[in-house]
């Protein structure tokens, strides 16, 4: 679960870490009555949405006085960024953050994650902030180092002291570092966070760290443990197909394709899609039903695949493990003659009762092409749609 940069600020804050006064809002009015309480020269407007590249989208500005700050927000509310990472149809601002502008004299990169193949946490430093870490990582990839740390408690001071090296900062800093690196852990742990990025982290000409851009992402299994992370959820920021998918715990991710696919499990959904491509089609999405397959799962599913209009056809690819195929092959049946699916619909079963599911879906009495393995699915819905 993504959120807003206002909200990570707050959360870095809570546990310690250093960032700038800031206030948020939805609406001109309120940004502004919020806005006339900071203390500074000048005011950093940005708009709030889950996507980075703001700046080059005209989503932060920097502004003299509140007079200006009023235009600013009047016009930014309600505009539409397209960023690298929106696409192309970008995304609405529907809230706004000012904070106080700070006298930067140097910029870094600092982010923290989980790294799946050692079991550690990742700490990924550099001394060049402000700019796309990737880009940084293809020409100057001496200038990041990542820090893996094992999973304790507290990090070890001599683990801070190896993150923050890149930045090369005086003994006092220094300390300001190893505090922040310890308060991002402190944070990451106690929340169940995937991801912190700060970028920039900066250092003021009054020589203080300041986490000036914040980026947080949360892990979806764990998020039941932390209702105070829940309520910063904000769908508006979220696919309403996705949202719905989730309801019946289904994991749906929209793609541009035009063959859709229903798959139990993440990897068996993957090689799905792969072997479309395989075969000069694109899947319109990613879909995995789980262990379950009830008459009301499948349904939602088949309702959630048929709202995007691109999907000229549906490719259900099931391995009978702990779900049998019988019970699925019921469920798509049942769920078939509810919605009256109007596009080609190819079917492969695999596993426990395969072959009491393919009768099933032979004596059905419906437009329901069997296939016998997977590459023989892939062809015939290709050959469906063409």
């Amino acid at each position: 679960m993504n959120i807003h940069e206002h909200q990570a600020k707050q959360i870095l804050k809570k546990y310690g870490a250093p960032v700038p006064n800031g206030v948020f809002g939805f609406t001109t009015e309120e940004i502004i009555e919020k806005a006339k309480k900071l203390r500074t020269q000048k005011y950093v407007l940005k708009a709030q949405i889950h996507a980075g590249g703001r700046g080059k989208a005209g989503g932060v500005k920097i502004l003299d006085n509140i007079q200006d700050l009023t235009l600013a927000s009047k016009e930014m509310l309600g505009k539409v960024l397209i960023t690298h990472q929106t696409g192309p149809s970008g995304k609405e601002v529907k809230r706004l953050y000012v904070e106080e502008s700070s006298n930067i004299r140097r910029e870094f990169y600092l982010s923290c994650l989980v790294d799946r193949t050692s079991s550690k946490i990742a700490f990924i430093s550099s001394d060049q902030g402000g700019m796309d870490i990737e880009m940084v990582a293809k020409s100057n990839p001496e200038k990041i180092i990542t820090t893996k740390v094992k999973l304790f408690d507290d990090i070890k001071e001599e683990d801070c002291k190896k993150i923050i090296k890149i930045f090369n900062l005086d003994d006092k800093t220094s300390l300001q570092g190893i505090k922040l690196i310890k308060s991002i852990y402190k944070m990451f742990i106690s929340t169940d966070a995937n991801l912190v990025e700060i970028n920039p982290l900066i250092l003021t000409e009054e020589n203080n760290l300041l986490c000036l851009d914040a980026k947080m992402n949360f892990d979806d299994n764990s998020i039941f443990r932390h209702p105070e992370i829940l309520e910063l959820r904000d769908l508006n920021e979220e696919d309403p197909t996705e949202i719905e998918a989730s309801k019946y715990d289904l994991a749906y991710i929209k793609l541009d394709g035009s063959i859709g696919c229903m798959v139990n499990g993440a990897g068996l959904a993957m090689a799905t899609m792969d072997i479309i491509k395989l075969h000069g089609e694109e899947p319109a999405n990613f879909l995995d039903v789980g262990g379950g397959a009830s008459k009301e799962k499948v349904s939602a599913a088949f309702k959630i695949i048929l709202s995007d209009k691109n999907v000229k056809g549906i490719l259900i690819n099931i391995f009978g493990g702990i779900m049998r195929c019988d019970v699925l092959a019921q469920g798509v049946v049942d769920a078939a003659k509810e919605i009256k699916i109007n596009v080609p619909l190819v079917v492969r079963l695999a596993g426990t009762n395969y072959l009491e599911g393919k009768k099933i879906l032979d004596n059905s009495g419906l437009e329901i092409i069997s296939a016998s393995d997977l590459s023989d699915a892939a062809q015939k819905i290709v050959n469906e749609i063409k």
